[in-house]
């Protein structure tokens, strides 16, 4: 995929920002080049009868590395999916699944196609013979390759191919693990959808738990009252709007969509805004905010907090120089090109980079993976024994009231919240926080620890290349 003119590509991207961790790094000689280079790329054309003829379309499927397997990679259907971007996205999954320490290698795949242009239907076919051409090849595979959602995707087309891997593996008692991202009723696992922006959420938490690193964003306080832009209300920067908002108590004063840009300096109201923009197809009109038609220019407006949650290269060389936003959360993948990311460092601008930030998706389709393999929902064996254990402290701190005479009672919310037992919901949640509180306190001891790094996406990196090359050496490589 070509980047804005005169910049590199995405992919192009990718490696920039990886040989400048590498350079910081002792590596063995051959193994850097081993780490960088994408191991595998299958492209597929096949046909696919439709509206009374044959529609052919191209595929792709990437292996980046298989220092751990199976591999693991969302699959895009848009129509600038090419096999650059596609290797690319490989790439930064193998650093993401090392930096969450995620036990697996890192994939991609994508179809070049508009799903816009077809119905149901229609996708189905598309998705099935697509799936038919990767599994015959064990591109999927539960031991070898799991897809899951990414642009364009979503439970239904996970459901479909998961379907299409059991016709063709009928002995295949795991299965289900073939792909993650499924609805629930279909083996998929409770928080999956709102995983990415759940995940975005957790990371700016974690971020302004420690105040020097607000400060070094020339920021202050907590989360609490920030002001956040948002340039894409798909499922990523919808959730993390969401959270933001009503969880976290920040503003969310813009949103950025394809037709434009809303604005409300008091906050917008976001479940009705993606309302609007389901109804609607765009942002324009939307009686809750301001419409403005120059929704790229909105991405230079005064903020906190930048969230790009759309496509790559939306920040670059012709914008970086405008940006005001002090701290910037990469909820998309390759938001910011290398060379808009060197402008807005030497800027001041504190970026909590893609393969960090978006982590939460990859994260919550592991735990799916683990329950499709132990057949089991999480909380199943533990819940109501958990329930019970509570109850006898709750009874025996009643009795002991009761029995001195001092008179004091639990408060029923209380009681309500310490007697319920942790369900797969909480679980999800709660291994994820945990994950991305573990990886940013990986990143940041690198960040503050050493002198010759002086940011978290070269922290990020340095922090993934290392545990990637350990698994290789692990591997007599």
């Amino acid at each position: 995929m070509t980047g804005p003119v005169g910049e590199p590509s995405f992919r192009q991207s990718v490696d920039l920002m990886f040989n400048r961790a590498a350079a910081l790094m002792q590596l063995p000689p051959g193994l850097e080049e081993k780490i960088r280079v994408c191991n595998s790329t299958y492209t597929v054309r096949f046909g696919v009868r439709l509206r009374g003829e044959i529609h052919t379309f191209t595929g792709y499927r990437s292996v980046h590395s298989e220092h751990m397997e199976p591999v693991k990679g969302g699959i895009r259907y848009a129509p600038t999916v090419n096999q650059d971007e596609v290797e690319a996205l490989a790439a930064l999954m193998t650093y993401k699944c090392a930096l969450v320490e995620a036990p697996f290698g890192g994939s991609k795949g994508g179809l070049c196609i508009d799903p816009r242009q077809y119905d149901a239907d229609e996708i189905e076919k598309i998705t099935r013979r697509f799936a038919y051409e990767l599994i015959k090849r064990d591109m999927i595979n539960p031991a070898q390759n799991v897809p899951a959602p990414d642009m364009g995707t979503g439970e239904r087309e996970m459901a479909i191919i998961a379907d299409q891997y059991a016709r063709m593996n009928t002995t295949d008692i795991n299965a289900r693990a073939c792909v993650t991202g499924k609805p629930p009723h279909a083996g998929g696992i409770q928080g999956r959808v709102e995983a990415t922006g759940r995940g975005v959420q957790y990371a700016l938490q974690e971020f302004f738990r420690h105040p020097e690193d607000v400060r070094a964003a020339n920021l202050s306080g907590k989360l609490d009252g920030k002001r956040v832009i948002v340039q894409g209300l798909g499922n990523v920067g919808y959730h993390a709007a969401l959270f933001l908002s009503t969880e976290d108590g920040c503003r969310v004063t813009h949103v950025i969509e394809r037709d434009g840009a809303v604005e409300n300096p008091a906050g917008l109201d976001i479940p009705a805004l993606r309302d609007w923009i389901v109804g609607h197809g765009g942002v324009k009109g939307f009686p809750g905010g301001t419409y403005h038609e120059a929704g790229a220019k909105v991405l230079e407006a005064e903020c906190d907090i930048l969230i790009p949650a759309a496509l790559e290269g939306v920040i670059n060389m012709h914008n970086a120089h405008a940006i005001q936003a002090p701290l910037i959360i990469e909820a998309a993948n390759g938001p910011i090109t290398a060379g808009a990311d060197d402008v807005l460092r030497h800027k001041g601008t504190v970026i909590i980079p893609d393969l960090y930030a978006n982590a939460g998706g990859v994260t919550v389709s592991y735990f799916e993976w683990v329950k499709n393999l132990s057949h089991i929902r999480f909380g199943r064996m533990q819940r109501r024994q958990e329930e019970a254990r509570h109850q006898l402290l709750v009874d025996e701190l009643e009795r002991l009231s009761a029995d001195t005479g001092i008179g004091w009672t639990l408060s029923p919310d209380f009681k309500q919240k310490y007697l319920r037992g942790a369900g797969e919901l909480e679980l999800v949640r709660s291994g994820l926080d945990d994950t991305m509180r573990a990886a940013y306190q990986s990143m940041r001891e690198v960040w503050h620890g050493r002198r010759d790094v002086t940011d978290l996406r070269t922290a990020g990196f340095l922090v993934a290349i290392d545990r990637v090359a350990k698994a290789y050496q692990a591997k007599g490589i």
